[in-house]
């Protein structure tokens, strides 16, 4: 009977008909940023007061290392809960802590002392401690050299340092303020110079700087991910861009919007998708579709501060921390410290599909 139905309908009917059965068979092709599935799958609470800043993530052990205050809560990425806390003394907080694992050891860049902690990587018990310069900020662990270099913010300059012996083996002086750095495992360090908007290409055996490339249309690049396979640069821009950029040349191939105020940019090499989390509570996907191109996916909203995020790169969950802020100032939002942090409201959220 049915048949015989759509045998009898007039032209205009059949056509309305194969519209509507196109519509419900074909995917979706309207506003691309529907595709990456991501959705909150996870909230695990930790408490406390004050500011925060980076992640990182130990692929090896399964542990997340998120900053805050003086601390790094440790956390087991699998079981989602609080397995330890490293406590490194400093008066006003600590930026962020890398893993070296061949000498079992963890490194913490402390803002306020402009010191770098050193610690055990079992027992998470205090090693000892290392004077840096002015403003050290991010900080990031390379094999191939194996060095640690910190990024000193106010004195535009990188320390490197020996993490079998925590003494400092050099000093390098960058063209301006340093934000995120970025390695590719094979002896290349790569560097967001945010007043200038450049990038900055260090050799860390040498160190020196080797390249300092302009990254227009990007303005004051913040966070820094990298596709090492293809060796593309994901640059975080405070003009609400993330840029893609050729790591050879510095040539920038391509940009998505973003929201204000972004500070980390991770990229994911199973899944292709590079991620940007800003400010106001959004984490951007965009996918690189070929090593000269890449498109927006999504855009998931997440919570108001969480700016900060890492990468689990086996189950491609990604991480993002906030706290429940108070009513915003009229910096906010692109400034992320005009929002009051509410005590015991601090969190990590995770977000998979």
């Amino acid at each position: 009977m049915q048949s015989k139905r759509i045998k009898m309908m007039s032209i205009p009917g059949k056509l309305f008909l194969a519209v509507f059965v196109l519509a419900l068979i074909s995917p979706s092709t309207h506003g691309a940023p529907q595709g990456s599935g991501y959705k909150l799958i996870r909230k695990i609470p930790i408490g406390g007061e004050g500011r925060w800043d980076y992640l990182s993530f130990d692929p090896v052990a399964r542990r997340l290392y998120v900053s805050h205050l003086a601390h790094i809560v440790v956390i087991d990425a699998d079981a989602g809960k609080v397995v330890g806390d490293i406590d490194t003394g400093d008066p006003q907080f600590t930026h962020r802590a890398v893993v070296a694992r061949e000498f079992g050891r963890i490194f913490t860049s402390n803002a306020g002392t402009s010191t770098v902690g050193i610690f055990d990587l079992k027992t998470l018990a205090k090693l000892g401690e290392v004077k840096t310069d002015v403003g050290t900020d991010a900080i990031i662990y390379d094999p191939a050299s194996k060095r640690v270099f910190t990024f000193n913010g106010r004195s535009k300059n990188s320390t490197a340092i020996d993490p079998a012996t925590g003494n400092i083996v050099g000093t390098i002086a960058l063209p301006g303020r340093p934000e995120f750095p970025e390695i590719d495992g094979a002896g290349h360090l790569y560097v967001n110079i945010a007043d200038k908007s450049e990038i900055s290409a260090i050799d860390p055996k040498a160190l020196t700087v080797t390249q300092t490339w302009p990254v227009a249309p990007c303005v004051e690049p913040s966070g820094l991910a990298m596709d090492v396979a293809h060796h593309r640069l994901f640059a975080g821009c405070r003009n609400k861009l993330m840029v893609m950029i050729n790591a050879d040349t510095g040539e920038v191939l391509g940009s998505v919007p973003i929201g204000p105020g972004v500070d980390a940019d991770r990229f994911d090499p199973g899944t292709g998708y590079a991620f940007a989390s800003t400010v106001d509570g959004m984490l951007t996907i965009a996918h690189e579709d070929s090593p000269d191109k890449m498109t927006l996916v999504d855009n998931v909203k997440t919570q108001i501060g969480a700016r900060t995020m890492e990468v689990d790169p086996k189950t491609h969950h990604v991480f993002v921390i906030t706290a429940d802020l108070g009513p915003a100032t009229p910096e906010a939002p692109d400034n992320p410290r005009a929002w009051p942090i509410l005590p015991n409201t601090f969190v990590v959220l995770e977000y998979g599909k």
